[in-house]
């Protein structure tokens, strides 16, 4: 499956709730929810590499898994 990141998520990355957090944490993450998931849905409690735990905002499209925001905690 194919994994997108919006600009906006990448933006998020960026800022300081989410400094921690990289790329490819997000898309291990997003690869590892499983189904179809037709609507914006938030997913809890992913842990990056560096222990940070954050959220997604993903919905699939016929594109891909469209990754909408990432929330750090």
């Amino acid at each position: 499956m194919k994994i997108i990141i919006t600009a906006h998520a990448k933006k998020r990355l960026r800022d300081w709730r989410q400094q921690e957090i990289t790329v490819e944490d997000v898309i291990s993450a997003a690869k590892g929810i499983p189904g179809y998931v037709p609507v914006a849905t938030r997913f809890r409690g992913f842990t990056a590499s560096s222990r940070r735990t954050f959220d997604l905002v993903i919905k699939d499209t016929l594109a891909g898994r469209l990754v909408i925001t990432v929330i750090g905690k």
